[in-house]
């Protein structure tokens, strides 16, 4: 039997940063995530991500990779594919499932054939809007689903494109904002609910829902200020629902989580109606570790400790390989 490496023999490599809109919340995730892992005794190098990477990896190897990118290419499949090809082993999801969880159009299709609830849905390109008129497009979006409406980048995270639509003289410049991050939009039906967020950790015995965390901006929508500026948000956790709904909530995380073919860790939002409805809205493979971020609160709601949490995660992906 393979005897258990010491910490301190462990080299954790955390990639943050990268091109990506969410640059500066990736990199403050990283020095968190760091932080916690050199509390456990691990050797830790957080690295913004760049063309220089696969020289580095292939001169230094590390015995682990931690992605904490934000946004591409560290959550569309395209990181993890790069790892798995240098034989990396990876802490989190693999190339294939942060595929599946990047693209919210395949990621709802899997939902709904599974048959776990997401809110109705269409999808419409950019290029469509020149090909068939933006106006009269529009018009027959809003009179098909109905009005509100949510308008959202078909890949992407921290609320970045995200609009409300709530007369149809806003729906141009819901559109145009969202096309701003996507060539791609996700044209929900607006659920009117509590906003949820359920983390999940796989620690060894297979997927686990921790305490959901109910999200209250205290001011607008919950869009990239709302998240990041504390104070700007009011975070219950856990969050007050009845034992069933609760149970429910907690049953469909682990549902998405596996339909998804997730790893070691993912954030699964949610909303949750008066009546105890759950519509799940997308999966989140590589959640903030900020002092704002969800997944920090609900490991520490379920009495767990953050690092020594990240440890056990590091440790099975080396295990792994």
């Amino acid at each position: 039997m393979k005897e258990r490496a010491a910490a301190s023999d462990i080299r954790v490599l955390i990639l943050a940063g990268g091109m990506s809109y969410e640059h500066e919340v990736s990199l403050k995730s990283g020095r968190r995530a760091a932080d916690a892992l050199q509390r456990q005794g691990m050797a830790c190098d957080v690295r913004d991500l760049d063309g220089e990477l696969l020289p580095a990896l292939q001169e230094f190897p590390p015995d682990v990779v931690l992605p904490l990118v934000h946004g591409s290419p560290g959550e569309d499949g395209s990181l993890q594919a790069v790892l798995e090809l240098s034989d990396i082993p990876i802490v989190g999801t693999g190339s294939v499932g942060a595929r599946r969880a990047w693209n919210k159009i395949t990621a709802k299709d899997l939902l709904r054939t599974a048959g776990i609830p997401t809110p109705d849905w269409t999808v419409m390109p950019r290029q469509a809007f020149s090909d068939f008129g933006a106006r009269k497009l529009l018009d027959r979006i809003a009179a098909k689903m109905g009005l509100p409406l949510v308008v959202k980048p078909n890949s992407g995270g921290s609320g970045l494109g995200v609009h409300a639509v709530h007369k149809e003289d806003d729906f141009p410049s819901a559109m145009m904002g969202c096309f701003s991050y996507s060539d791609e939009a996700l044209i929900e039906s607006f659920v009117d609910g509590r906003d949820i967020a359920v983390g999940v950790v796989d620690l060894g015995d297979g997927p686990t829902a921790l305490p959901p965390v109910e999200i209250a901006p205290l001011h607008g929508d919950y869009d990239y200020a709302a998240r990041y500026n504390p104070g700007a948000t009011r975070w219950t956790v856990p969050a007050a629902m009845s034992e069933p709904v609760a149970s429910r909530v907690a049953e469909l995380a682990i549902q998405v989580h596996r339909t998804l073919g997730l790893g070691d860790m993912s954030r699964i939002d949610m909303i949750v109606d008066d009546a105890g409805g759950i519509q799940v809205l997308e999966a989140n493979v590589a959640p903030g570790t900020t002092e704002t971020s969800l997944l920090p609160m609900a490991i520490e709601a379920a009495g767990l400790d953050f690092g020594e949490t990240l440890a056990t995660m590091v440790r099975q992906a080396i295990a792994r390989s």
